[in-house]
């Protein structure tokens, strides 16, 4: 029998707009699991039924009305709190955070609801969404349900455990340096880090440093496409605004197209030295380009060095700049995790020069770095070097600046292509002896996201992935 629970999320808007089932029954199934299961996986920080359930009497009232219909109207979903939503309180994972209220939405958010899912609650985040795990003094750990002695990954980590749980069937997260691309690649996902300028990161966001973006997580490429037709687009006063779809196309049309033949490069080249593939991490990215091989694609190695020293140092200093604004009173600066104030610190004693040749340095290298790899359609590369890591791993010494080189040796790879911009994907197309799932990276040409989603679908249909699940799954209603 097919449970709610086991429809996508665009198989959940075709079943309300056909009657089949109301938007008020999805919600109260997901906030049912939500109920049942959340204590032990640590998806959410903050659960919202009544206004939940509000907007799903609301989604009732359109569907009665007769008129044109949100493509994805009744569909449950989650928001990253990191992200500002007006009414609900938004922690940034921060206990300095806990009681805030914020006045206005952010934009994706107020285009999710456009759209018509339907917000259950905020997602947990790490604080400020610095490492790439999730913990916090407010909830604990995001556990990854494949293994719940192991984290989920971060920064976007509650939205990937609510996603493979089966809690909802998408959810919003953001990505600064991989925080979409590493939970979907823990817990078996597809995820998408889209464009620099694809969705907007008004009314505040981080245009200073242009490596953040919003972006779905989901089981199915079809429905991470669904979910970037509808978060995608400018907001006036945007400084970067990626190029539209030609009139008439969407991206979720391009997950229905054959990709071609595509000249793939085998990209294993880090900014962090001496950085080596665990041996299941290394059979997980030989395995995605035997797929892609016989797939009739052109793979081939992408010369290395094309990664100068100034990288990463470079890369340190700008992601260590989000510290200097972080909304923390003086007396309790105390009250933040050590990696928090570990960087914020950082950030403060850093000089502007030394800030802006920091930036400077970074866009060089893009340029550098695009025109050294446009002849590549696509390019392969590990969404991590290691298999998840235990909980307590990264910060069991509460030494914040030891925590930050685990951080930076764990996640290797993904940052690079927030610094340059282009949007890559993390496909979950292998898993280990022992159960637990390795992502692969796919990246593409700067605002080609069709390309990859049309790869991205190839793969999925040579090898599904959306009906293999955790534990967890079977569990509750």
């Amino acid at each position: 029998m097919t449970r709610l629970h086991d429809l996508t999320a665009l198989e959940q808007a075709a079943a309300v707009r056909d009657g089949e089932v109301s938007p008020t029954e999805l919600v109260e199934h997901s906030l049912a699991r939500i109920a049942a299961l959340d204590a032990g996986l640590g998806a959410f920080i903050t659960v919202t039924p009544e206004r939940a359930l509000a907007a799903a009497a609301r989604a009732e009232e359109l569907l009665r009305g007769g008129g044109e219909l949100p493509p994805l109207l009744g569909v449950p979903t989650a928001i990253k709190d990191l992200n500002n939503t007006a009414g609900v309180r938004t922690t940034f994972g921060s206990t300095v955070m806990a009681d805030f209220v914020p006045a206005v939405d952010d934009a994706v958010v107020t285009k999710l609801a456009a759209a018509g899912t339907i917000s259950l609650g905020k997602t947990n985040t790490p604080e400020f969404g610095f490492p790439c795990y999730t913990d916090n003094d407010l909830v604990g750990p995001a556990r990854c349900p494949w293994d719940l002695t192991r984290h989920a990954g971060g920064s976007s980590g509650g939205a990937a455990v609510a996603v493979a749980a089966g809690l909802v069937p998408c959810a919003q997260g953001s990505d600064g340096g991989g925080s979409i691309r590493i939970p979907a690649g823990i817990n078996g996902l597809f995820g998408l880090k889209p464009s620099r300028g694809r969705i907007s990161n008004a009314p505040y966001g981080s245009e200073v440093t242009g490596l953040g973006t919003n972006g779905p997580l989901a089981r199915t490429v079809r429905d991470a496409a669904a979910m970037l037709d509808a978060m995608a687009g400018p907001v006036l006063g945007d400084p970067a605004w990626a190029p539209p779809l030609p009139p008439g196309e969407t991206f979720l049309a391009s997950a229905g197209r054959a990709p071609g033949r595509l000249r793939i490069g085998r990209f294993l080249e880090s900014a962090m030295p001496d950085v080596a593939l665990e041996p299941e991490v290394a059979a997980a990215f030989e395995d995605a380009a035997g797929l892609l091989t016989d797939l009739g694609h052109d793979v081939e190695d992408v010369p290395t060095g094309l990664l100068g020293p100034e990288v990463l140092p470079s890369f340190e200093q700008v992601w260590a700049l989000s510290g200097t604004t972080l909304p923390v009173p003086p007396e309790r600066v105390g009250e933040l995790r050590p990696l928090t104030r570990e960087l914020r610190a950082r950030g403060l004693a850093m000089s502007a020069r030394a800030a802006m040749e920091s930036m400077f340095a970074l866009r060089l290298f893009s340029r550098r770095f695009l025109a050294a790899t446009a002849d590549y359609d696509v390019l392969l590369a590990p969404v991590c070097t290691m298999v998840p890591r235990p909980l307590g791993w990264f910060d069991a010494d509460g030494d914040g600046a030891e925590d930050f080189e685990r951080n930076k040796r764990y996640a290797a790879f993904t940052a690079l292509f927030n610094v340059t911009g282009q949007p890559a994907v993390s496909v979950p197309l292998y898993w280990t002896a022992g159960g637990l799932p390795i992502g692969s990276m796919l990246v593409g040409r700067p605002a080609d996201e069709a390309t990859l989603l049309a790869l991205s679908a190839q793969l999925e249909e040579a090898r599904p992935w959306a009906r293999r699940h955790p534990a967890a799954w079977e569990d509750a209603t």
